[in-house]
């Protein structure tokens, strides 16, 4: 038989990987469901209506934003290379952005149950029209992934940053503001996240005929990170200042799941440091990318918490009351 080929040990690694892919899958979900309930325990503020639901729903749909627009910058990156093998791994930016548009219309359906509003006044809300734009904007994204011309996807992309960036400030107090800054940050972030990802997919592909190519393709990944890094920073520090009041750091779920967003960024920063160090100091990439491959785990950490971050209320009401 075919799997008789394969040592013992070798199918027992693979089984174990499995599992543990499983497991994270398992977990990622679970924290997706409760974590929104979870950083508003005890402090008395409003309850969000399948808050749960509602997480892991913009989870997916970050992760898929991530993983076009992000696997569109790498693709560009390894193009650039002039001695790079001709293969390059399969893609999976169609199927993301179709993702994506099936999680942006799910919260479509949600917001009309609990609205107890039908679909098509549904649309009609602020709400519900920006997330039909986002479900339009991954559909055309699909679209030209699927085409001759992929590249022509970062037009309905931009669109989907955009109707995000204006769904996550309805406040009265200089949204204009808010949206501009969570553009940035939600370009940023895909990008770095979606790129570190088509980036290590990549180094897999040539680990054997480009080793060469695979280790500069993972330094110019890693210069493009550093810019997108600096961008987070300051748009997420400037954005936390103007949404979270000081006084209810502790007492809100905003600024509870924010400190959990802080710390994950820095054990991100961390592994990031360590992986470019290890790239800079031993020529086999293979070393770096394993490194790498945990930093893409934190920041599939990060992604959910931000997804948690769009759900919970707005903390200004707690400073307030």
């Amino acid at each position: 038989m075919l799997h008789s080929r394969v040592p013992a040990p070798a199918r027992r690694r693979s089984a174990a990987a499995v599992l543990v892919r499983a497991g994270a899958c398992l977990l990622a979900v679970a924290a997706a469901l409760l974590g929104a309930t979870a950083v508003a325990r005890g402090t008395g503020e409003l309850r969000i209506p399948a808050a749960g639901t509602a997480t892991l729903l913009r989870t997916v749909l970050f992760g898929a934003l991530a993983v076009h627009l992000g696997g569109l910058a790498a693709t560009a990156l390894a193009r650039s290379l002039p001695d790079r093998p001709e293969t390059a791994p399969r893609g999976w930016a169609a199927a993301a952005s179709v993702a994506g548009a099936l999680a942006a219309a799910g919260q479509i359906l949600r917001l009309a149950r609990v609205s107890d509003l039908g679909l098509v006044e549904t649309y009609g809300t602020r709400e519900g029209g920006l997330l039909l734009l986002t479900a339009n904007g991954f559909a055309l994204a699909a679209c030209c992934a699927a085409s001759s011309r992929p590249a022509l996807a970062a037009a309905p992309l931009a669109l989907v940053v955009g109707a995000e960036a204006l769904r996550a400030h309805p406040e009265a107090y200089s949204p204009a503001v808010g949206a501009a800054l969570t553009v940035v940050h939600l370009t940023a972030a895909s990008l770095w996240c979606g790129g570190l990802l088509q980036v290590l997919r990549t180094m897999r592909l040539w680990r054997r005929t480009g080793p060469g190519a695979a280790r500069a393709l993972l330094g110019r990944y890693a210069r493009l990170a550093g810019w997108l890094f600096v961008a987070l920073a300051v748009t997420g520090t400037f954005s936390a200042l103007r949404r979270l009041p000081p006084d209810v750091v502790l007492t809100s779920a905003y600024g509870r799941a924010l400190l959990v967003k802080m710390v994950l960024m820095a054990v991100v920063s961390v592994l990031a440091l360590g992986a470019r160090r290890r790239l800079a100091a031993d020529p086999d990439p293979a070393v770096a990318r394993r490194r790498a491959r945990r930093e893409l785990v934190a920041l599939g950490a990060v992604v959910l918490v931000s997804a948690v971050l769009t759900v919970v209320p707005d903390p200004h009401w707690l400073s307030t009351r």
